[in-house]
């Protein structure tokens, strides 16, 4: 008996008929370059595509989607404040690649295309959503390690199959498919035991080893961001979407509730928003609790990376309310 694919992803539907219909009137760039060699439903397909990883926009999303009717398409929805995101970025590459065409990597910005990030409904960065027939798969959030994402592939590949899509989509040889496999970054050998920890995990561990980086090296500016990043994924761990929500709600008066709310918010791709949260309640706040909120506001910032204009403005606002 076929496994029965989900219709929704937790928190809600998925309505991507919107960026389909404007996708398909759209001229293909070269990343979003459209098939060629589609064939008639029956048999196996193979289809010819510029790459095997592809950079998918909200405006070219009607072109990728209806390959998912070939092979199964796995969204990597990433953002370049994320370190999450550039671990895990390289490993679904990677596996893709191994997999010789059964499976199609369609990579996708959140912070530039907001509309494909709203459609999977994203909650934290990086989300990992498939799509068979046209028809999302949730796969994971956060983190993986490398055999739990080559599981996921298999068994996305078999419930591909078992819904009856069984193609193979063909790329160019020089684009990366016959290496070995990305070239990954080189980490600094001080960083390595807090990547490591932040790769499985073990956000606590990471939060350590981070600080202790930073006791020998003060101005590591890459360590301060990791750090931030680390704190901000161990204060949500274990919880829900749901449950942050519902408990700012209650309690209004709770200050790590609302906090916590900012850093959901943050680890989603909404940055102004929990930027503007925690400024609303700095504006209100004592002087003493003024001090939680703008240690949390720079750690955010840190997340983020110092130069984006999103926390320049928030900088701007917060200098603003101190004097």
């Amino acid at each position: 008996m076929a496994t029965e694919m989900p219709q929704r992803i937790p928190s809600g539907g998925v309505d991507l008929s919107h960026l389909a219909q404007r996708g398909a009137a759209a001229p293909a760039g070269p990343a979003g370059q459209a098939p060629s060699g589609a064939q008639s439903p029956g048999a196996p397909q193979t289809v010819d595509v510029p790459s095997l990883v592809l950079d998918v926009t909200d405006a070219a999303f009607g072109q990728i989607a209806p390959l998912s009717a070939v092979v199964p398409i796995v969204f990597d929805l990433w953002a370049e404040w994320s370190e999450p995101s550039k671990a895990l970025s390289p490993l679904l590459e990677k596996v893709t690649r191994e997999l010789d065409g059964r499976v199609l990597l369609a990579r996708v910005d959140v912070d530039a295309n907001p509309g494909l990030a709203q459609a999977f409904q994203a909650q934290s960065i990086p989300t990992v959503v498939a799509m068979i027939g046209e028809r999302p798969v949730p796969l994971f959030q956060g983190p993986v390690p490398e055999q739990e994402v080559r599981e996921f592939f298999v068994r996305l590949i078999q419930l591909a199959e078992e819904n009856g899509v069984a193609g193979r989509v063909n790329a160019p040889a020089g684009d990366g498919s016959e290496a070995p496999g990305p070239v990954e970054p080189q980490i600094p050998e001080a960083h390595i035991a807090a990547f490591e920890a932040a790769e499985r995990g073990d956000f606590e561990t990471a939060v350590r080893e981070w600080e202790a980086v930073l006791q020998k090296s003060p101005a590591d500016a890459d360590a301060k961001a990791a750090l931030a990043q680390s704190k901000l994924l161990l204060r949500l761990q274990g919880h829900t979407l749901e449950d942050i929500r519902a408990e700012a709600a209650a309690n209004p008066a709770d200050l790590e509730a609302q906090m916590r709310v900012a850093d959901l918010d943050l680890s989603g791709g909404h940055i102004e928003d929990s930027f503007l949260r925690l400024l609303d309640l700095f504006a209100g706040a004592d002087d003493d609790t003024r001090t939680v909120i703008r240690n949390r506001l720079l750690e955010l910032f840190e997340v983020v990376g110092v130069a984006d204009p999103r926390v320049i403005a928030a900088r701007g606002k917060l200098a603003s309310l101190l004097y």
